[in-house]
């Protein structure tokens, strides 16, 4: 693949995943990553035990991939002018630390441009940089599905709010934004010489992903969601060994003859029940009764086989361990093997944009302060005073 972001220096003082994995689809696409981690246990995701085993922790590894790592005490004066050198000779600087934290570690906007007036600045929060709750710490589950609309409207009418579907579901998502962000921060240095603060909150992605509800509800402060299922092929149906396909076809009139054909039920073509759009409609829960009977004779792979010949749209709905033998997640390179600093093999899904039709080579995560020796050996400390930055806690 084109390492488009070859070149280019970043340095990330944040944790968990939203800011560190947008850094991480960075690095894959051929940035220089410095990840800058709490001295004492790094980044609080390495304590994330619940996902993963003793070997791997793969939202960890996702979240920071191919980074080097320093552990660094930022509480600290010695720490505070290791950075100071660092984003010196950095093009972007990215934390997801709040306000109040930042003013604390002296690594706000003005600290950082003190050292380096050029670099690009990125705040990733989780309620965005202004408001009464700038300060509140937040998480994608919070900040992005729960406060959005995004859980109600994952929830049948009535029902109580579902969870993320996958941990590290918003912050993956604000993770793209940020990275275009920054993408178009360097542009824009590029053509006009402006180093840009780049913010994005868990918030504003959150509400971005449901904007078609929240500026739908503008109209009439009303909302109601999901609608109630009218269309027949755009329903999900289930199979006879407990799978489930479901069909998108948004012109049903169009699709329902050769749907009725490829299922081998062509009279139904002829039926004045489902003549047109109006009467299809009409009478959508007959059809939907209909097309429920006909799916639970058979099993998925007969419907595969079935649907192949189906000029309409359709998936099958997986769970992830189905999605790993995704013939189009293989056949397009969507995951890659990686092993470990001790050689244990583990899967990453690889970075959602491709250039030049090859996927980016994904690697694994840093250990806590893995590369620290040869960053400040970079940076001109000599053996002893890296000793005596040890031994004073004030690095890894």
């Amino acid at each position: 693949m084109t390492a488009v972001m070859k070149g280019v220096r970043i340095v990330e003082v944040a944790e968990q995943a939203f800011g560190p994995a947008a850094c991480a689809l960075l690095s894959d696409w051929g940035a220089d990553v410095i990840k800058i981690e709490p001295v004492e246990k790094g980044d609080a995701g390495r304590g994330l035990r619940a996902l993963g085993n003793d070997d791997v922790l793969p939202l960890f590894e996702s979240n920071n991939r191919g980074k080097r790592s320093l552990g660094l005490d930022l509480s600290t004066d010695d720490g505070r002018d290791i950075l100071y050198r660092l984003v010196a000779d950095a093009d972007i600087f990215v934390t997801n630390k709040v306000p109040r934290v930042r003013k604390r570690l002296r690594i706000d906007v003005d600290d950082i441009r003190r050292c380096n007036p050029d670099i690009i600045y990125a705040r990733a929060t989780g309620n965005g940089e202004r408001g009464p709750e700038a300060d509140n710490g937040s998480y994608d589950l919070l900040g992005f599905w729960y406060r959005t609309g995004a859980a109600l409207g994952a929830a049948p009418a009535g029902s109580s709010p579902p969870y993320l579907p996958s941990p590290g579901f918003g912050d993956l998502i604000g993770a793209t934004t940020i990275a275009a962000g920054l993408m178009g921060a360097l542009y824009h240095r590029a053509t006009t010489g402006e180093a840009p603060v780049v913010d994005v909150s868990l918030l504003a992605t959150g509400m971005w992903a449901m904007s078609g509800s929240i500026s739908s509800a503008a109209l009439t402060r009303e909302w109601s969601w999901p609608p109630p299922a009218r269309n027949p092929l755009s329903h999900t149906y289930e199979t006879a060994d407990h799978r489930w396909i479901g069909l998108c076809c948004l012109q049903p009139a169009a699709y329902w003859a050769p749907l009725c054909e490829v299922l081998g039920r062509p009279d139904l073509v002829a039926d004045p029940r489902f003549a047109d759009y109006q009467s299809l409609m009409a009478n959508a829960g007959r059809v939907m009764d209909l097309l429920a009977e006909i799916f639970a004779k058979e099993k998925l792979d007969h419907w595969r086989s079935v649907l192949a010949d189906f000029k309409g749209q359709w998936t099958v709905i997986q769970d992830p361990v189905q999605v790993l033998d995704d013939p189009q997640v293989v056949a397009n390179g969507l995951v890659q093997t990686c092993t470990t600093d001790a050689g244990v093999p583990f899967d990453l899904v690889t970075a959602p944009v491709q250039y030049d039709g090859k996927p980016a080579v994904t690697r694994r995560g840093p250990g806590l302060s893995e590369h620290g020796d040869a960053i400040l050996a970079d940076l001109g400390y000599d053996w002893d005073t890296v000793v005596d930055l040890k031994v004073r806690g004030v690095v890894a």
